[in-house]
């Protein structure tokens, strides 16, 4: 073919300098995003937040890239303790029945309270609320005491930032006292709120919400020190309607972000 060796080898050598230049780069924008996101993104969410910055390959090809090459692994989430209850007072049914979807936005919301700690040692209680439509954060409201005041201040900060339809909302959460207080009950009874609640000892029956008080230690909280409660609760607030609610990826949106999903 009247082709000069030298030629013909060095085409051979240099045949895939365009593939292992993009590789380079993608590699070095899957490092970039890991360590801007404190390590939390598996190779899932990597592929993702790639799109978005316009390289497009499939979850494999990061998974090789991410995993296999350079060595950098989504933090792993500890195991959780054995949940403990304590003894059930007034109990309703459970209406939601592990059926954790919605037909529309502001339909079905499960609730739940969790610990936060200050640098100090010191405990801090978050109750949040979660539409099961697009798992998007309603409300959230992190304070001193765990009671059914904070318990009716976050339903009422959900209810006053949703158009709702009166009498068509479903709140699941578990059987504890502040879901079960007088309080609590009266208040929902006056806005037309219908109650369900999970089986004693069975966190699966709200999963969903568990799912997120998990991603908001692993990701978020767990990462940092708080030497003040103004720090810690702007972080959650911060986590729960900017972070989690518009910029993280969900699987149950298809790896769409919970607002995505909502104006789909």
């Amino acid at each position: 073919m009247n082709i000069c060796p030298n030629a013909y080898y060095n085409y051979r050598k240099h045949r895939k300098a365009d593939y292992y230049t993009q590789k380079s780069k993608v590699q070095a924008q899957i490092r970039e995003i890991y360590h801007e996101h404190n390590g939390v993104d598996g190779y899932r969410s990597m592929t993702v937040y790639l799109a978005r910055k316009g390289f497009y390959y499939s979850p494999i090809t990061i998974h090789k890239y991410m995993n296999k090459e350079m060595g950098l692994y989504a933090i792993v989430r500890p195991k959780k303790p054995e949940y403990m209850h304590g003894k059930p007072h007034k109990v309703f049914e459970n209406k939601l029945a592990q059926n954790f979807t919605a037909e529309r936005a502001n339909q079905k919301w499960c609730t739940d309270f969790t610990y936060l700690f200050l640098k100090n040692g010191e405990v801090r209680y978050n109750c949040s609320i979660l539409d099961l439509y697009d798992r998007s954060i309603i409300a959230s409201i992190t304070d001193r005491h765990i009671t059914s005041e904070l318990a009716i201040r976050t339903l009422q900060k959900a209810l006053d930032s949703q158009p709702m339809r009166k009498g068509e909302l479903l709140l699941h959460s578990d059987q504890g006292a502040q879901y079960t207080s007088k309080a609590f009950v009266a208040y929902c009874e006056s806005v037309h709120v219908t109650q369900s609640m999970s089986k004693a000892g069975c966190p699966y029956d709200n999963a969903p919400m568990e799912r997120y008080f998990n991603t908001l230690k692993n990701e978020c909280t767990n990462l940092y020190e708080f030497r003040t409660e103004e720090a810690l609760y702007q972080m959650v607030e911060e986590f729960a309607y900017v972070t989690y609610n518009h910029v993280r990826p969900h699987s149950f949106n298809g790896y769409q972000t919970p607002y995505q999903a909502r104006i789909a």
